[in-house]
């Protein structure tokens, strides 16, 4: 992490988007949630928006996009989200997005973008690849050059999408003078890594997630899925090449960390009564969270509400940006 981002990041605006391609598993709430929320909670303007925009790139399916935008708000808001602090909308409620899109990929090279990860991932599937996923850097761009965003905390996958979105905007500045602002990433080399069921980083794709947001019945069946040794009771286990175990560490106390580890050392537990362990934790950890996202999911106007709101105060800065670059343009 530069020494720039940490100097701004007490008075600048940060901007995070999240994608509507489902309900955020537990590897997004301990590594993106939860961290974002407590970053929001410091002296920094904070924009956060749902970007269903990008959704439409994979998600055909009307009904579930709608769903998936009211359940990844309701997460985010059940574990705390503050709308009075967080200007927290919807992308699509701010179709200024596409018009700045649509402007900065009239100024953007085309190879420059044949080596987006976003498309050269399936540029070898070609009758796959929608116009709309090649574009989608410049979406990107759109999402964070629209809010004067000074700050982005990004992952290491999606460091190639702002570098991409700070070439346009110095490309756009040099060609029409200083109209937009050229954000900064902020890289969390201490994000945390989530392990799924199978042993590999949590992710929707790898179908190995921990849907802490299911009823107990089915999150149990989830956790008993989780992938382990074939040892017995009494066999002394490795906690650090145990699944459940990492699990554990992540969401236990350290005194309880420890003593299941000491379990594991001397033998005498097995892998079914760590997952109930596990399972014990999750639902005493989570049970605010959860009841407050079933309640918000039972009362869907409230979130339409909270949305809305926050789009009325994202269009605000938003016009003030594009009146800057349309008059830059000559419109």
């Amino acid at each position: 992490m530069s020494l720039k981002p940490l100097l701004l990041l007490s008075m600048s605006r940060i901007l995070t988007g999240i994608q509507s391609t489902g309900t955020p598993h537990l590897g997004n709430i301990l590594g993106a949630i939860i961290p974002a929320i407590e970053e929001s909670k410091k002296n920094t303007e904070s924009f956060l928006f749902i970007a269903d925009l990008h959704s439409l790139t994979q998600i055909k399916n009307p009904d579930e996009l709608s769903e998936n935008t009211y359940s990844t708000a309701a997460a985010w808001l059940a574990f705390g989200l503050d709308t009075s602090k967080t200007v927290f909308y919807k992308q699509s409620d701010v179709p200024l997005t596409t018009e700045l899109s649509w402007i900065l990929s009239t100024i953007f090279p085309y190879q420059r973008l044949t080596l987006a990860h976003s498309f050269k991932d399936k540029s070898n599937q070609l009758k796959d690849v929608n116009v709309g996923l090649f574009t989608y850097p410049m979406l990107m761009a759109a999402d964070i050059l629209l809010y004067d965003a000074n700050v982005v905390p990004v992952g290491k996958d999606q460091l190639q999408h702002l570098e991409i979105t700070r070439d346009v905007a110095v490309k756009f500045n040099n060609q029409y003078g200083e109209t937009l602002i050229v954000p900064e990433p902020l890289v969390n080399e201490q994000t945390k890594y989530i392990t799924g069921t199978n042993g590999e980083k949590m992710s929707k794709s790898k179908n190995n997630i921990i849907d802490i947001f299911v009823d107990d019945k089915k999150l149990k069946k989830q956790i008993m899925k989780i992938e382990t040794h074939s040892l017995s009771v009494e066999d002394p286990k490795n906690p650090k090449e145990c699944n459940v175990f990492k699990l554990y560490e992540v969401i236990a106390s350290t005194n309880e960390v420890e003593l299941l580890s000491k379990q594991y050392l001397k033998g005498g537990i097995g892998y079914g009564e760590a997952k109930e362990l596990l399972l014990d934790k999750i639902l005493n950890r989570f049970s605010e969270n959860r009841e407050k996202y079933f309640q918000l999911l039972e009362d869907r106007s409230k979130v339409e509400e909270l949305l809305f709101s926050g789009s009325k105060k994202a269009r605000v800065q938003a016009q003030k940006v594009l009146k800057r670059v349309r008059s830059r343009v000559g419109f």
